[in-house]
């Protein structure tokens, strides 16, 4: 069958590199992919918000599925694009991806089908938040309500902070329109664990467990990034964590969503917090982790275009997801000041390294060809991610492969997983 990638990040080098393993698949091609998806499919210069470039594409090649890894094309309903015109697409309708595309309305679900979560106030008015304030406990959480490249998140620990935080929100529009309105939340403690989820509509299985760093810095300091790199499994997400999960969370997520009319068929991302008062849901995403997918899918042993056309076709239940008894550990290669101002452009040294190494990849996130070879294009260049025997191998085997690659004003957290270390 002929396969569709729309993306062009390390999520999708990720599913690239797991569709590419299907003897199913007889050509792979990606919109617009980069210079690592380049190696196991045809990249095609087309722009992931171009629904009627990439339907139009898709019909002439006579593709049989068209998965969409990105937030953005979800939310602004390029998944229903493919699907008003008669094809097969992996990726929920937009009025199911509100559920990321808005923290508003994933809060107001939450508390209407009492999923456990924080405590919250929403607010579209600057002066009306800065008065909630006065009277609110610190630290405390703001949260942009759309989409901001999963940097929209800010933890504040005092009143001048948080009056601060709203300016940069609402007043600043540091994320554009995604700050017109705001979630104010209660700041919650606990493990942060990350569960990707399958979905048809009605069924939900989870993936293996995964931990992620945000902050930019080494201990967990610096500005909230789009992730600096993760592990898989998480060693907090125990058979009695994942069994209230299942029971609380994925599957009344599930229910709540066909409840209101938006059936959701996907993945659906679940950041969790466990708080000693049990899990909680941190945030939902409508898609794929990024860099969450670089652990988790080299781990998977099922087929996974078998996985995604039985959420299409609502049959979920007929699979049973199988991952290796192998742990994964990914960091993140950055340009040298992301998240916020950095040079790119700069030719990367050492990615043949990675060819006929077991247990070792590269995923390109920001990356470009060019006559001079392979260029850092983005903030988040390359995701190194190795498996070993336990996490312990695994994230030494992580570190070692990052030392493969090379290119100027290369940046990465030399703390991650650091945690697993100390079990």
């Amino acid at each position: 069958m002929k396969v569709l990638i729309v993306g062009g990040g390390g999520r999708e080098h990720a599913i690239a590199c797991k569709c590419s393993e299907s003897k199913r698949v007889s050509k792979l091609y990606a919109a617009p992919g980069n210079a690592g998806i380049a190696e196991v499919a045809e990249c095609v210069d087309i722009s992931v918000m171009d629904a009627p470039a990439l339907v139009a594409f898709a019909k002439e090649k006579e593709i049989d599925l068209t998965i969409i890894g990105p937030d953005d094309p979800l939310v602004a309903g390029v998944a229903d694009a493919f699907m008003a015109a008669g094809m097969r697409v992996f990726g929920p309708a937009k009025n199911a991806a509100i559920i990321e595309g808005s923290k508003a309305f994933s809060k107001d679900l939450m508390k209407k089908y009492g999923i456990p979560s924080a405590a919250y106030e929403t607010f579209d008015n600057p002066d009306a938040a800065l008065a909630y304030l006065e009277t609110a406990k610190m630290p405390i959480v703001l949260k942009a309500d759309g989409l901001a490249l999963g940097k929209g998140v800010l933890i504040c620990n005092n009143l001048e902070e948080a009056k601060e935080g709203v300016k940069t929100l609402m007043l600043d529009k540091q994320f554009g329109s995604a700050g017109d309105k705001i979630v104010i939340e209660e700041f919650m403690t606990g493990r942060e664990v990350s569960v990707l989820c399958f979905c048809d509509g009605t069924h939900i299985k989870p993936m293996a467990s995964a931990q992620d760093h945000k902050r930019a810095k080494d201990g967990d300091q610096g500005l909230n990034t789009g992730g600096m790199g993760t592990f898989s499994p998480s060693p907090f997400y125990t058979d009695e964590v994942d069994k209230f999960c299942k029971e609380n969370i994925y599957q009344a997520t599930m229910d709540a969503m066909k409840a209101e009319g938006r059936d959701f068929t996907g993945v659906l991302f679940c950041g969790l917090m466990l708080t000693e008062d049990g899990p909680k849901v941190l945030e939902y995403n409508a898609r794929f982790g990024d860099p969450e997918t670089q652990v988790v899918l080299p781990r998977m042993k099922n087929d996974i275009i078998d996985v995604f056309e039985a959420c299409i076709d609502g049959k979920l239940d007929e699979i049973e997801l199988d991952f290796e008894d192998k742990a994964a550990v990914c960091v993140v290669l950055a340009s040298d000041g992301y998240p916020e101002h950095y040079e790119k452009g700069f030719v990367i040294n050492g990615l043949d390294s990675f060819k006929d190494k077991d247990d070792y990849y590269v995923f390109h996130a920001g990356t470009k060809a060019s006559d001079k070879g392979v260029l850092t294009n983005g903030g988040r260049v390359l995701g190194v991610t190795a498996k070993g025997s336990d996490l312990v191998e695994a994230r030494a085997n992580a570190y070692k492969a990052t030392e493969w690659i090379d290119f100027e004003n290369k940046y990465m957290r030399n703390d991650i997983g650091k945690a697993i270390d100390e079990q």
